[in-house]
C-alpha cells in the first residue's frame, strides 16, 4: 500500500489560524473580566447606596436632639419626643451575648462531632439537619418560642416569659448553622499530618481534639463566632415575637426588653418627623456594627495569613 501524502500547512496559514484563535480567546477573556468587574462593582455600589440612603435620612438626628442625647439617652418614648437608644443598645447586647454563650459551644461541639467523631452514615444525617436549621424562616422560630418556650420560661422566672432569656435561646438555635458550618470548614483545613502526629505520640481522640485541633483552628472558629454574632445582632422577627418589646434597661432574664432591630420594625409604620429620623439613625448604628464585625473578621484572617 502506498503511503498517503502528508498534508502540511504553510507557515503563513499556521500564523493566520493562531492569530484568529488568540483574538477570539482574548475577546472572551476580556468580556468575562468586564462581567466579573461589573458584578463586583454592583455589589460595592449596592452597599454604598444603602449606607448613603440611610445616612442621609438619619443625619438630622445629630442636630436634633444631638448625637450625645441620641446615643446615651436613657428614654425612648415617641409620645414625649425622647429618643435615647441606650436601653435598646443594652437589650441588644444582653440578648446577643446570651445567644453566643448558649449557641457557640453547641455549634462548635456539633462541628467537632461532624468533623472528627461521627461516622459517614451518621454525618450524612446530622449535617443536613444542621443545614436545615438555616432554612427555617425566623417567624417559625418566633412561633416556637412564643407557644412552646415562653410558658416554660414564665414558670422558671415567675413572669410572662417574654424577655432576654427566651430571645437568647431562640437566637442560640438560629446561629448554630452559621457557626457550625464555618467551624467545620476551619477544622477541615487543618493539615492532616497534625492529627497523625498526635495519634502517633499516643494521644487519644479527645486529647487530639482539645489540645491540637481546636488550637490549630482557633482563628477560623473565632471568625465563625463573630459572624454568628452578626446574625444574632441583625435578627428581627423572632426577637419581636419573644423579647417583650419594652424599651427599658435590662432588669432580669424574665423582664421584657427591646432591641434596635425590633424597635425599628415596631415603630416604622407610624413614625414621622424626629421619630422617623431616629429610626434611620438606629439603622446607621446597626450598619456600623455589621461593618465593624466584618472588619474584625478580616483583621483576624489577615493576621493568620501573616503568622
Amino acid at each position: 500500500m502506498a503511503d498517503e501524502p502528508m498534508t502540511t500547512s504553510t507557515p503563513s496559514e499556521s500564523k493566520s489560524t493562531l492569530k484568529l484563535m488568540s483574538k477570539s480567546m482574548y475577546a472572551k477573556e476580556a468580556a468575562l473580566r468586564n462581567l466579573f468587574l461589573l458584578c463586583a462593582t454592583a455589589a460595592v455600589a449596592g452597599v454604598a447606596l444603602i449606607f448613603l440612603f440611610v445616612g442621609v435620612r438619619g443625619w438630622p438626628i445629630i442636630q436634633d436632639p444631638g448625637l450625645g442625647a441620641f446615643l446615651f439617652g436613657k428614654v425612648w418614648s415617641s409620645s414625649t419626643d425622647q429618643f435615647g437608644i441606650l436601653p435598646l443598645v443594652t437589650g441588644t447586647l444582653v440578648i446577643t451575648i446570651g445567644a453566643l454563650l448558649l449557641g457557640a459551644p453547641l455549634a462548635v461541639g456539633t462541628a467537632v462531632f461532624l468533623s472528627e467523631i461521627a461516622s459517614p452514615r451518621v454525618r450524612s444525617v446530622v449535617r443536613p439537619a444542621v443545614e436545615l436549621l438555616a432554612g427555617v424562616p425566623s417567624v417559625v422560630y418566633g412561633f416556637f418560642g412564643l407557644i412552646i418556650l415562653r410558658p416554660i420560661i414564665a414558670n422558671l422566672t415567675g413572669g410572662l416569659g417574654f424577655g432576654p432569656l427566651t430571645a437568647a435561646i431562640i437566637l442560640a438555635v438560629m446561629i448554630v448553622p452559621t457557626i457550625a458550618t464555618l467551624t467545620e470548614d476551619a477544622l477541615g483545613s487543618v493539615v492532616p499530618g497534625i492529627r497523625e502526629a498526635s495519634y502517633a505520640m499516643g494521644a487519644t481522640t479527645w486529647q487530639t481534639i482539645y489540645k491540637v485541633l481546636l488550637p490549630a483552628a482557633s482563628v477560623g472558629i473565632i471568625d465563625a463566632i463573630i459572624l454568628g454574632m452578626g446574625r444574632a445582632v441583625g435578627e428581627t422577627m423572632a426577637v419581636v415575637m419573644v423579647a417583650g418589646n419594652a424599651p427599658q434597661f435590662f432588669q432580669g432574664l424574665g423582664e421584657p426588653v427591646s432591641t434596635l432591630t425590633s424597635q425599628i420594625v415596631i415603630d416604622m409604620s407610624y413614625a414621622s418627623g424626629t421619630h422617623r429620623t431616629a429610626l434611620f439613625g438606629m439603622a446607621v448604628i446597626l450598619f456600623l456594627i455589621s461593618m465593624g464585625l466584618v472588619a474584625l473578621v478580616r483583621v483576624i484572617s489577615n493576621r493568620k495569613k501573616e503568622g
